[in-house]
């Protein structure tokens, strides 16, 4: 009975809901992101000289500069994008019912948001924890204020992209077909999960951050199914990036934003690991924060 209004984003997908054409779909929208964003970043180079490029090409991989990783975030909407258009092509359902009805994604939105805002508000600001004190500056406060309407901007598109993707199209056309919601919660949490699973960057935390994502998206598909709408998910993912992105990161790569940051980077496996637990039990306490705003 709590997820009965989970069928606001299931109806518009059980025209066409066979596995076939979702997994065809994936695949489809994997290939037209890529292909969308390495055709922006072509345009650019197009009108930049080789070392600029190549400069370029170097900050997107890092993610170090408050202008690439701006870029790399505002790529993401080739995300969005894509979904829409695999959703009107292939499954013939409007793209933005992703999205769920209209009017109740912009309420729940707002509603989630500043209750999950709030909550991380009070958790960085009062005690125990001192904010200046345990981590180090990050960009000067009149560069992040510079660059903070581009950022608050460009965390909503990659949020919303993700969300439309997993949330939206992934598990409400999952969910038109299979019934039980044990399938259609938990495989795109799961590849949600595996999509952050970077041993690179992690070295021995890969597999627990992947875990982790795995956790986060399914609190993400639950708000989604007991809403009827990508509102609350799309808060909560929203806050929590901005939180990683622009408040506070680990050092190199993705830092550009942070105006501060932790004394440590991903590849400090004792420190990533120490402050997992609290970011897992984050993950809980703000779930709750958006059932409460909900009302659900």
């Amino acid at each position: 009975m709590g997820y009965r209004r989970h069928q606001f984003m299931t109806l518009p997908a059980e025209g066409r809901a066979e596995l076939w054409r979702l997994a065809v779909g994936l695949v489809l929208i994997v290939v037209i992101w890529f292909a969308l964003a390495r055709g922006v970043i072509a345009v650019l180079g197009s009108l930049m000289a080789d070392d600029a490029y190549l400069t370029l090409l170097d900050n997107l991989q890092s993610g170090d500069t408050p202008g690439s990783l701006t870029l790399v975030l505002l790529l993401s909407g080739a995300l969005w994008i894509a979904a829409m258009a695999v959703a009107e092509i292939l499954h013939k359902r409007p793209g933005r019912s992703l999205l769920g009805p209209w009017p109740l994604f912009w309420r729940d939105f707002l509603r989630v948001t500043w209750a999950v805002a709030l909550l991380n508000a009070a958790l960085l600001l009062l005690p125990p924890w001192d904010f200046h004190a345990s981590t180090v500056p990050g960009l000067p406060a009149n560069t992040w204020m510079l660059f903070l309407p581009t950022t608050l901007v460009a965390v909503l598109v990659q949020t919303g992209a993700e969300e439309v993707f997993f949330r939206g199209y992934f598990q409400s056309q999952l969910a038109a077909r299979v019934r039980h919601p044990l399938i259609w919660l938990g495989l795109p949490s799961v590849v949600f999960g595996f999509g952050h699973y970077l041993p690179g960057v992690y070295g021995g935390n890969a597999a627990l951050i992947a875990a982790w994502s795995a956790l986060f998206g399914l609190a993400a598909a639950d708000l989604t199914a007991r809403a009827g709408n990508l509102g609350p998910a799309i808060g909560l993912h929203f806050v929590n990036n901005f939180m990683a992105f622009a408040v506070t990161s680990m050092q190199g790569d993705m830092s550009g934003l942070a105006l501060r940051q932790m004394p440590f980077g991903p590849g400090d496996e004792a420190a990533v690991a120490a402050v997992l637990p609290l970011d897992l039990a984050l993950i809980g306490v703000s779930w709750l924060a958006a059932r409460v705003a909900l009302r659900l």
